[in-house]
């Protein structure tokens, strides 16, 4: 068989479902919105609440969600206002939104510009100050006599990159003459509103609804209901719901995770040609999952942060009982510096590089006392070093040193 007919019959499986499993793949995708969540009824009363003045044309207050990933604040939201949007249409009730993830569009002028494309106004993607950005989306606002509800998701990442960004948006109402606008901010950050401009705060967290992390036997509901929607009739083994469930719960109970699982292991499943989704195909989608989310963060890691994991990596691989101290590795850190031609940092800065590997799972770091000599900070890997090695050796700068060990 030839490579080409070799791939076709991979792809006649898919055309010809010989051996079904999904009856609908993208169901199982987190960025689907049911018609039913589960569990969030509370929440998602409560924002249809705050939001419910829009239907006597007036202005919602703003509110504020947060929780853990994967704890269906995104879907609440959306799901919220596309029910909202089509009641006003009905009603004939001039009403719309902009949703706006802020880990792809972070900055003041991009944020403008996405609101202003959303009301028909082109502007570019650089080259106009911000405040005449603003301008123009103001004036697009105001000439569609309507209300306009904002959902920022992940608001936390917009104000780090522009503090100042929810001044004139808390302000905007006072500006308006023919519009309204209410703005709906997500995170998973429950600290974020403590970092706030006071002129801010008391505006833009109005209402808060608060999210929980989902329980195993939450999750499993969500699970069903999906797997109904998703796979075809006794495709899933009950226990595998139940681990996918389970592994997720013990993740803060996130729900993104445990539909991920179910997917991957469907999948799975269908690649081998088995009959059904059982708990083995969950645990090899478990270990797929965690490779490519690996690998993924790593390959994205700014230069400094990759040499100071490369740092990390090299004594552990050369001497895998010696604990490494933040002096130790310091002073490998600086030799790899000095091989690629990359100025260093200070020791202070690395160790907050040490810290950002160690929020994102990379490496686990502890203090430990050293009695009269003080505290030190032991670091090492929290992931396969194989793993590392692998994502390294994809950075050019990075791939030449490790081929020289």
């Amino acid at each position: 068989m030839s490579g080409a007919e070799d791939l076709e019959a991979i792809f006649d499986r898919f055309t010809n479902q010989k051996n079904p499993i999904f009856k609908n793949r993208d169901v199982m995708r987190h960025t689907y919105i049911p018609e039913r969540l589960p569990h969030r009824e509370e929440q998602y009363r409560t924002l249809a609440q705050v939001l419910g003045p829009v239907m006597a044309n007036e202005t919602p207050s703003n509110v504020f969600l947060h929780g853990k990933p994967g704890s269906g604040k995104t879907a609440v939201t959306k799901f919220v206002l596309k029910v909202l949007k089509d009641h006003c249409e009905k009603e004939k009730i001039n009403m719309m939104f902009s949703y706006i993830n802020c880990q792809l569009i972070d900055t003041s002028y991009r944020i403008f510009a996405h609101l202003a494309q959303d009301l028909g106004k082109n502007v570019p993607i650089t080259g106009l100050p911000t405040d005449e950005v603003y301008f123009i989306f103001k004036e697009a606002l105001d000439s569609k006599n309507t209300v306009l509800v904002v959902a920022l998701d992940e608001i936390d990442l917009a104000v780090k990159k522009s503090p100042d960004i929810f001044y004139p948006l808390t302000r905007i109402n006072s500006d308006l003459e023919h519009s309204k606008l209410s703005i709906i901010g997500i995170t998973n950050d429950v600290h974020f509103k403590n970092r706030l401009d006071p002129r801010v705060k008391s505006s833009l967290t109005e209402q808060e609804i608060v999210f929980p992390p989902y329980t195993a036997p939450q999750l499993v509901d969500i699970l069903v209901e999906r797997a109904k929607e998703g796979f075809h009739e006794g495709v899933v083994d009950d226990a595998a719901i139940g681990l996918c469930a389970a592994l997720a719960a013990q993740e803060n109970g996130d729900a993104r995770r445990a539909l991920d699982l179910l997917r991957v292991a469907g999948e799975l499943a269908e690649r081998q040609g088995d009959k059904k989704v059982t708990e083995d195909h969950v645990r090899k989608a478990q270990e797929v999952i965690e490779r490519n989310t690996v690998a993924e963060v790593l390959t994205t890691l700014p230069i400094q942060s990759k040499v100071v994991l490369s740092a990390i990596y090299r004594l552990s691989v050369e001497n895998p009982k010696e604990e490494i101290t933040t002096g130790l590795l310091y002073e490998e850190y600086c030799s790899i510096c000095a091989k690629i031609g990359l100025e260093k940092l200070t020791q202070r800065r690395v160790g907050d590089l040490i810290n950002e590997l160690d929020m994102l799972g990379m490496v686990s770091s502890r203090v430990v006392s050293k009695g009269r000599y003080g505290r030190t900070k032991i670091v090492s890997l929290a992931v396969h070093a194989e793993e590392i090695r692998n994502a390294l050796e994809k950075d050019y700068r990075m791939s030449s040193l490790l081929r020289h060990e």
